[in-house]
């Protein structure tokens, strides 16, 4: 397996900024989907945004385009999500998960390795 630790949660105003990361160990992401899922209290988890490592391609939650950007440093084989503008409504654990690179990942049935989470808490 694939162990993924989260870290850059935190508490932060509306229209503030966090970056988020995702540290992988015991194998690289090549070859793999890397995601960010979210859940919030009481509701289910939910896609934010995904990357397939090694073509570089990037998908995005609709309530996310334009907020949020995810990257990655294959050196330090760490996925990192930048959230800018955030609402109240981003408040969430945010999850990284991740999957061999086939078929969809945005998922969260379909990812076979997630980390323990991250808290961020946006306030109104």
């Amino acid at each position: 397996q694939v162990q993924l630790v989260e870290s850059g949660g935190g508490l932060v105003q509306t229209g503030g900024s966090l970056r988020l990361s995702c540290a992988a160990s015991g194998r690289t992401f090549v070859n793999y989907a890397v995601s960010w899922f979210r859940q919030a209290p009481g509701k289910e988890r939910e896609f934010v945004a995904g990357i397939r490592w090694s073509l570089g391609w990037t998908y995005y939650a609709d309530s996310v385009k334009g907020r949020f950007t995810i990257s990655r440093d294959s050196a330090k084989n760490t996925l990192y999500m930048q959230m800018s503008s955030l609402k109240p409504e981003d408040t969430a654990v945010y999850y990284c998960a991740t999957k061999p690179s086939t078929g969809r990942l945005d998922d969260y049935n379909e990812m076979t390795s997630w980390g323990k989470g991250t808290l961020v808490t946006v306030s109104s």
